[in-house]
């Protein structure tokens, strides 16, 4: 055991709390609060983590966590994951772009034939038309006008009547246009998000769902992050997106999709909340607390369906 987690689990057990309280307080699982205590960092998601859960720990059981970290800096091990991800992100830019402008060159070539053979098609299919319109008007002009006259009288009769089949779709239509308009007035409201709640556990922020049917969840990853997602019992909702399982790491560009509708409510947890973005029915979540404030979030959506 290190100092710094001896430091911490006597402030533990001076509070009373057992690994399981604090696993319910800070939201944290048990081994990773056990081995912290210890000092084995190797079980952690990742190493830009155990500042994160350290902080909590501390916060959790009245300790200052900036002086801790400031203090035991020694003992906790640097966060080299960012600054690798970023130097590997501008070497490849480079090279991306040499071969995203070599493809587009052999793009431009390999179309350009298609669109000058489909302009060619086109020419001579106008001309065909044109062709077959201008004899078809001749011939009309060497019918005696007697057929004329038989073909103009027909042609009013016939257009009399398509005026009053006119005249009768458009009322239909008009008094669906209203029937319609009148579903709209009185049918379902839009959906309303309202303004997170801040809770008293530093991590968590509640938002209430309303006038919506549907309960669906998606999270899009932009950065290395764990990810947790949970109904009002605390289990693991099961997801359309064949990548997710609960309690993993993801990397950018990670999308995960779940239907909660029929759930009283969601808990999506975030481990590193810059690098998630939360969606409910397609409309992104606004974090009441910035990542910058809270490196890890809870963020909660209780559900109230329309009847």
């Amino acid at each position: 055991m290190t100092e710094l987690g001896a430091r911490l689990k006597e402030a533990r057990m001076s509070k009373g709390y057992s690994l399981d309280d604090l696993q319910e307080i800070t939201k944290i699982q048990k081994r990773y609060l056990s081995a912290i205590e210890e000092g084995n960092y190797s079980v952690m998601p990742g190493s830009f983590y155990v500042r994160a859960f350290i902080k909590q720990y501390a916060e959790a059981v009245g300790l200052d966590s900036n002086e801790l970290l400031e203090t035991f800096k020694g003992e906790i091990p640097a966060n080299k994951t960012v600054e690798n991800v970023t130097a590997t992100a501008n070497i490849q830019q480079p090279n991306q772009r040499r071969s995203l402008t070599k493809k587009a060159t052999k793009g431009s070539s390999d179309w350009m034939p298609k669109v000058i053979v489909a302009l060619f098609i086109i020419i001579i299919i106008a001309a065909i038309w044109f062709l077959n319109q201008h004899n078809s008007s001749n011939d009309v002009a060497d019918e005696p006008k007697q057929q004329d006259v038989k073909v103009e009288s027909t042609n009013v009769q016939t257009n009399s009547n398509k005026d009053k089949l006119v005249q009768g779709k458009t009322v239909a239509d008009s008094k669906a246009k209203q029937v319609q308009v009148s579903k709209d007035t009185t049918g379902k409201s839009k959906q309303k998000i309202s303004k997170g709640t801040l809770e008293n556990d530093s991590v968590t922020t509640t938002y209430t769902l309303t006038g919506a049917k549907d309960f669906k969840i998606k999270v899009k990853v932009l950065g290395s992050t764990w990810v947790g997602i949970q109904d009002e019992n605390g289990t693991e909702i099961s997801s359309e997106s064949k990548i997710y399982k609960p309690d993993q790491m993801y990397n950018n560009g990670d999308e995960l999709d779940l239907d909660a509708t029929g759930k009283k409510s969601v808990r999506v947890r975030l481990g590193a909340s810059a690098n998630g973005s939360v969606y409910v029915n397609g409309e992104k979540i606004k974090f009441a607390a910035t990542p910058a404030e809270r490196y890890t979030q809870n963020i909660v959506i209780k559900f109230e369906e329309v009847k």
